[in-house]
């Protein structure tokens, strides 16, 4: 078994859903009303596939204007960044791009990028479409997803997915820095472990 362990950051503007994303998936709750974030929270998530069991430190930053200057110290050095909009809402859309670019800026290691829509079950309310926020994410070299905290819709996958492209970084030719890999040694009959020597944790 190989044992991944990444930074995943989720920011955005306040109210768009990213610590109901996050507790939806970690805990299973989900609640109407959310607290809003102070600086910044941060919990653990585990993903399992295939022979991977990746563990998340996944950070919940502040979307209040106040709290913008601290975000840098929280998305330094993690290996993906989930910046998340409500569909409902233009301007928590047109803020996602700002917040990537920010990120690129101030960041020089590899990064999975996703932009994520969130309350899909506003379909009434609906502003901004699939099409159009799918788009965007691809001019700014993101991957797009959907989720709806309320339906639960969209949550596991989501995870999964960042965790999938966790594992292609890994095993591409260039390998991130911050990202750890460990390795078990080779079990045998009656999972008696061989190779002892082959045991190895990767930070390069």
């Amino acid at each position: 078994m190989k044992r991944l362990t990444a930074k995943l950051v989720f920011m955005g503007s306040q109210g768009v859903g990213k610590s109901s994303i996050i507790t939806r998936y970690i805990k299973g709750d989900y609640r109407k009303e959310c607290e809003a974030t102070i600086g910044a929270s941060f919990m653990y998530a585990k993903v399992t596939i295939r022979d991977y069991t990746i563990t998340l430190k996944v950070w919940d930053t502040a979307g209040q204007e106040r709290f913008r200057s601290l975000v840098p110290m929280y998305y330094r050095n993690s290996d993906a960044i989930a910046v998340v909009f409500d569909v409902s809402d233009r301007e928590s859309f047109r803020q996602v791009k700002s917040w990537i670019n920010e990120v690129k800026k101030n960041t020089d290691t590899p990064v999975v990028y996703y932009v994520v829509g969130n309350k899909t079950d506003l379909v009434d309310s609906r502003i901004i479409t699939y099409e159009e926020a799918k788009e965007f994410a691809t001019s700014v070299d993101a991957h797009y997803w959907e989720t709806s905290v309320y339906s639960n819709s969209g949550i596991q996958d989501l995870f999964t997915n960042i965790g999938r492209n966790l594992i292609e970084m890994v095993e591409s030719s260039k390998r991130p820095t911050n990202i750890k890999l460990e390795i078990d040694p080779e079990e045998g009959p009656n999972n008696v472990k061989i190779n002892n020597s082959n045991i190895k944790c990767c930070t390069n």
